[in-house]
């Protein structure tokens, strides 16, 4: 049946070991629970769940309009149906440090495996777009000191992503990094790295598990999985891969059957009906329900 048969508390601990593996970690962003369990029958080995994403989802800019509860009720769904570990893009907390505090409770109550939290003011913007601006470094210490003290489960993984590159410069943005690790970030995430070089100058600067943003469309190379792992980078992020795909799609079929009258040209590019329902299990649903209702009463009992 299509529901996980992991609990949370695993799923953090496998997806610890899987950073410390010295293995790339590829991860693609879910659009909805359905996709975050195509990426598991796909052989990755954790789902992210992208803020951009989430934001799209309900017809919104990623601005920062969004709220913490709004968030954690799209990751329960999610984490409900994968046996994945789950990392989820929180934003800036959602506020002062006490809010970001607040949301990492609510993030481990929704069963993921971490989340990330960054350092932009509020309201915050894409990391690709120009005219981002970034808090002052002690503001963002006390936001990562006040989540690492919300945490309850020490294997819920906090990671700390810094804007900073775009505002001031590669090495400013490498001694936020130490700085956040000092305040209690298990990992990093820099975001518009410019090249390959500044990935590898990240790499040689900051010893805890690092992420690289494979974002299409925006400030940095698509590096590919292997020149990642030879950087050392332990999680390769595809967040709105499945978005643009999935949007690419249905505009462009909406735009035949607006010109054709009818989807027939559009059957080879769809999901089969028999292939949505392997994916959704209806066969073990069926066998669930057989097993509980195979019995008969007898009249007037």
């Amino acid at each position: 049946m299509l529901h996980t048969h992991t609990t949370p508390g695993s799923r953090r601990r496998a997806f610890r070991e899987r950073l410390a593996s010295g293995r790339l970690l590829r991860m693609p962003g879910a659009i909805n629970p359905l996709s975050a369990r195509l990426v598991q029958e796909t052989g990755f080995e954790a789902v992210y769940l992208s803020g951009a994403v989430l934001a799209a989802d309900l017809g919104l800019p990623d601005i920062g309009l969004t709220t913490s509860t709004e968030i954690a009720a799209r990751a329960q769904q999610i984490t409900r149906v994968t046996d994945l570990p789950a990392l989820i893009d929180a934003d800036t907390g959602f506020g002062e440090p006490m809010n970001a505090a607040r949301t990492v409770q609510l993030m481990e109550d929704a069963g993921l495996a971490g989340l990330h939290l960054e350092d932009q003011v509020n309201p915050k913007r894409c990391g690709h777009l120009d005219g981002k601006s970034v808090v002052p470094r002690a503001d963002m210490v006390r936001r990562l000191q006040a989540a690492a003290r919300a945490r309850r489960d020490a294997d819920f993984l906090l990671m700390a992503r810094t804007d900073a590159r775009a505002v001031e410069g590669l090495a400013a943005a490498i001694d936020r990094a130490k700085a956040y690790v000092d305040a209690g970030a298990d990992a990093v995430f820099p975001e518009a790295l410019a090249d390959e070089g500044e990935f590898e100058a990240f790499r040689e600067a900051v010893d805890v598990p690092l992420l690289a943003n494979m974002t299409e469309f925006g400030k940095g190379p698509l590096l590919d999985a292997t020149t990642l792992e030879n950087l050392g980078y332990n999680i390769a992020l595809y967040p709105v891969t499945l978005l643009r795909l999935a949007m690419g799609a249905v505009e462009d079929g909406l735009r035949a059957i607006a010109a054709d009258g009818t989807q027939a040209s559009l059957l080879p590019r769809m999901q089969t009906r028999s292939r949505l329902y392997e994916l959704l299990g209806y066969e073990e649903y069926t066998a669930f329900d057989s097993a509980v209702f195979d019995f008969t009463l007898s009249p007037g009992t």
